[in-house]
């Protein structure tokens, strides 16, 4: 089978696209270990990138290619079409909207990962769900196909935007290797190091108005004088600040932790020093941190909604996310539960292993292999 050259545009493995970024970077390592492909990888070593390091993806079928051309700069524009004549890929593939939305001398592949700003309209401004719609009617124009990261993603790439369903193609994500269930040992290093209870439910993200930790705390709340502890860990926007302001004002003290960012080496000790993991999100492009919790050995009890019934399936504990008292239900059963909890680790153990990267790789390659050479060729 004759290995294709694919140009992965890389440049937003950087610091200021943590998500997208370790997306692009996981793949671009899965697509080189298949050895199917001949990658170029574009970067830009000017932006900072201390999560997710270039040296440890090198390959002998990897090739860096550095340009300073910093993501939605006009500069795409007008030098990303001239640098596709010049590599000339079989595929160009963009990982985000920030690329050339001129039409390529070769099949453009492109990422989709939600539309939450059409999704839950009321978080956003005008202004800001006009751009996303905006660019994201260019980018749909020019690109050979659209990749979305759940179905989810791709019915509201349709219905929002009228894409061809043909041409959107789901590949879902999957969680690195190193979440897994962890031993004893580390679960009490990590246990100490964050001074954590010994018995806790946990959260995991961001705390933007669409992850819903305002009815997340309310429920906890709602439990009364309960044995454990609700920790919240992930990086936090200070433009938000609702979460821990109810807590407060609900005089839950201690019993409600904000962590902050966490290092990314104790994420797995803490999904699994975790009683139950619980998002109460109202919408997911894909839902990650319940899939690394599942894959750590941690029960999940989350929202019934969006790309989350997909990727936790049976495997979890579902409520509906905008009934306070259905969240705490849901925390109150599977915490005063120790067999539904072991059922729950076990189902989710078994729904984790279906999601690996090199599955990722090979449905990507599938579609590098749909578009190429579907140009004329008097456009090469």
């Amino acid at each position: 089978m004759t290995r294709l050259r694919i140009v992965l545009d890389g440049r937003i493995i950087n610091d200021h696209f943590p998500g997208i970024g370790r997306y692009a970077h996981r793949l671009a390592s899965a697509l080189a270990r298949t050895g199917q492909v001949d990658l170029v990888l574009l970067h830009n070593p000017a932006l900072p990138n201390t999560r997710y390091p270039l040296d440890a993806l090198k390959s002998d079928n990897l090739t860096f290619h550095p340009i300073d051309i910093a993501p939605f700069t006009l500069a795409e524009q007008t030098r990303l079409p001239a640098l596709a004549r010049q590599l000339k890929p079989d595929v160009w593939h963009a990982p985000y909207y920030s690329m050339s939305y001129r039409r390529l001398r070769c099949p453009t592949v492109v990422t989709f990962y939600d539309t939450i700003p059409l999704s839950l309209p009321q978080f956003w401004p005008v202004h800001q769900r006009w751009i996303f719609r905006f660019t994201h009617r260019l980018v749909l124009r020019v690109a050979d196909r659209a990749i979305a990261i759940s179905d989810s993603t791709r019915r509201d790439l349709i219905r929002y935007f009228r894409a061809d369903a043909r041409r959107v193609v789901v590949t879902p994500l999957a969680a690195d290797e190193h979440f897994k269930p962890q031993p004893d040992a580390e679960i009490r290093r990590v246990r100490r190091q964050y001074q954590l209870p010994d018995r806790l439910i946990l959260y995991v993200g961001i705390n933007k108005p669409p992850k819903n930790l305002a009815r997340l705390i309310q429920a906890y709340a709602r439990l009364g004088d309960v044995d454990f502890a609700c920790v919240i860990a992930g990086a936090w926007d200070n433009r938000y600040p609702e979460a821990k302001r109810i807590a407060a004002d609900l005089g839950l003290g201690e019993r409600v932790r904000f962590l902050g960012p966490v290092a990314e080496a104790d994420l797995p000790a803490l999904y699994a020093s975790a009683d139950v993991f619980v998002t109460a999100s109202l919408y997911e492009g894909f839902g990650l941190p319940a899939l690394e919790a599942m894959a750590c050995g941690t029960p999940v009890a989350c929202s019934r909604t969006s790309s989350l019934l997909e990727v936790v399936g049976d495997a979890g504990l579902l409520f509906d996310p905008l009934d306070v008292d259905t969240i705490a239900g849901a925390i109150r059963q599977v915490m005063s539960d120790g067999q539904l909890r072991a059922d729950l680790r076990r189902r989710g153990l078994e729904r984790a292993r279906q999601f690996t990267w090199e599955r990722v790789a090979q449905q990507t390659i599938e579609v590098y292999r749909s578009v190429a050479g579907t140009r004329d060729a008097d456009e090469r």
